[in-house]
């Protein structure tokens, strides 16, 4: 628990104290200060949290059954679990919980810990529940199908039939994070299960703890010397929250901050000639893409959406302000995993577009909403995009805001079309198939809002494609099963996937050991000379 010591010795040392415009002394050497957009926070809470800052914090603060290195994210390691297996019907799974380890409170982390956090993710029934639920688990029943046998033993059962490597990379997720719950429970309000308090605290057992978060502002977090990895080389790390670019490059450069995460490709370039600054370039699995909502008139035409899908300059894009940052990629599911394919049949041609639109009803176009976060690349994305579709009688009117409130209109179906990116949960192609592909309720009070339910997208034949893709054991008609289903939903769905990008980040000469990886960064190794 955090004590009032704590917060003083922060307000000594942090970033935070000496941020002010007169400050260019640089940051201390025991701190990593990050310039970034950090808007999309919303909860800190591993049980509700599901946007991509927020995963970053909690994949440092908490410890998940099961992890994978940054280095190499086609393997799993163990996390709170030391040992795993699965019967051989793939229906019951068992978890030999690690010795010795540790909550940031100093009490021992227990199976019995880790069942109540992953009971607590179903009970709560947040974002990221269905993760969970998925396995066939209810806020009825996961209390006797997850259990903990002993303090070292943790057990569950599932009643789907998935392919046990479906169900570990499941595993790795941040809501199979060990939450203490004596602190959570200590800390409930009206029955939530400590959810209100954990949003801006932590009770975790990870490589770091929360100091505190204020929205728009910062995430201070700080070393947890008993990581059972090994304790953080740098003793804490700060999340500024810079929303403009240009701005974060001046931090960079006077040397108020250590790295710069959203620059752009014509900032990052005169950066070459600064010695005491160096660009670094990292393998990423994030997905771009705009979404129609079908419940939209002009959408629920599939000549439409294949209009629209005509009407984007990918290359041109890649070749120019994205170069570098990202490829032109149109399948739901990143190159170099298991069960992705190489597919682009996508081409800006105005004219097959126009005479799609025509054949539609729409031979001068229409007018549409595109909602659009601050975040780059997105303006700039969104910026080219009006203008190619504008040459077919399409009229974006670009509606900006930031990240937060375009995930709430898009969450509640509220949108026209949107332009976002997309973080795979875990490494499994169902990962992302179970979101833009599948949707089998698409009423508004169904249980869960994957992508394809927030577009109004219902289509039996790819929901049984997903579903009979993520049961099939045999890897090699699993990778077939896949294909087509990315296939189909590139042709035929809601989805104007565009780009995989790469993490290009400017990073100051003195730190060493940073890597990004995929929706999160590894502090844990970085050093200051």
């Amino acid at each position: 628990m955090l004590k009032r010591r704590d917060f003083a010795l922060l307000a000594a040392t942090s970033p935070l104290a000496f941020m002010g415009s007169a400050a260019h002394a640089a940051t201390p050497k025991d701190t990593l200060v990050v310039a970034k957009d950090i808007s999309d926070i919303i909860t800190l809470d591993p049980g509700e949290m599901y946007e991509i800052t927020g995963g970053e914090v909690v994949i440092a603060v908490y410890d998940s059954l099961l992890r994978y290195e940054p280095e190499d994210v086609t393997k799993i390691i163990g996390g709170t679990a030391q040992s795993w297996s699965a019967t051989e019907d793939g229906k019951e799974y068992t978890f030999k919980i690690r010795p010795g380890l540790k909550f940031e409170s100093g009490a021992p982390v227990t199976a019995g810990d880790i069942a109540w956090s992953m009971q607590r993710g179903v009970i709560l029934d947040k974002t990221p529940a269905f993760l969970l639920e998925q396995f066939g688990w209810t806020k009825d029943n996961v209390n006797s199908l997850i259990t903990a046998p002993d303090p070292g033993t943790l057990h569950f059962k599932i009643l789907t039939d998935y392919a046990p490597s479906l169900v570990y990379n499941v595993m790795t997720t941040g809501i199979t994070s060990a939450v203490e719950k004596k602190v959570a429970m200590a800390n409930e309000v009206n029955g939530d299960l400590g959810n209100t308090w954990l949003k801006t605290h932590s009770a975790g057992s990870g490589a770091f703890r929360l100091i505190s978060w204020k929205a728009n502002e910062s995430v201070t977090i700080e070393a947890n010397p008993n990581f059972h990895l090994g304790a953080p080389l740098i003793k804490r790390v700060v999340l500024r929250h810079v929303s403009e670019p240009g701005s974060q490059r001046l931090l960079l450069e006077k040397g108020d901050a250590d790295l710069a995460i959203n620059l752009t490709a014509d900032q990052l370039k005169p950066l070459a000639s600064n010695k005491a600054i160096k660009v670094e370039s990292f393998p990423a699995a994030e997905t771009w893409y705009m979404a129609m909502n079908v419940s939209d008139e002009h959408f629920k035409n599939p000549k439409v959406r294949q209009a629209m899908k005509m009407l984007v300059d990918y290359d041109g894009m890649a070749n120019t302000f994205l170069k570098g940052r990202c490829t032109v990629h149109q399948t739901f599911w990143p190159l170099g995993l298991f069960g992705a394919i190489k597919y682009n049949p996508w081409k800006l041609d105005v004219a097959k577009a126009k005479a799609l639109l025509a054949e539609a009803g729409y031979p001068n176009g229409f007018e549409i909403n595109l909602n659009v976060p601050t975040q780059p690349p997105n303006p700039d994305i969104a910026q080219a995009v009006q203008q190619t579709m504008a040459q077919a009688g399409v009229k974006l009117n670009l509606v900006t805001a930031d990240l937060k409130q375009v995930l709430t209109s898009y969450r509640a179906r509220k949108h026209q079309m949107v332009i976002i990116n997309w973080s795979p949960d875990y490494f499994d192609p169902h990962g992302n198939a179970d979101s833009f592909a599948h949707n089998d309720d698409n009423s508004d009070g169904a249980k869960t809002h994957p992508l394809a339910w927030r577009n109004e997208w219902f289509e039996p034949e790819v929901n049984k494609m997903t579903a009979d893709a993520a049961r099939e054991l045999n890897a090699d008609k699993r990778k077939a099963a896949y294909a087509a289903l990315l296939k189909k939903v590139t042709d035929d769905g809601p989805f104007i996937i565009m780009f995989q990008n790469a993490f290009q980040e400017a990073l100051s000469s003195n730190v060493k050991g940073y890597y990004a990886a995929v929706d999160y960064d590894n502090y844990r190794k970085v050093t200051k000379s």
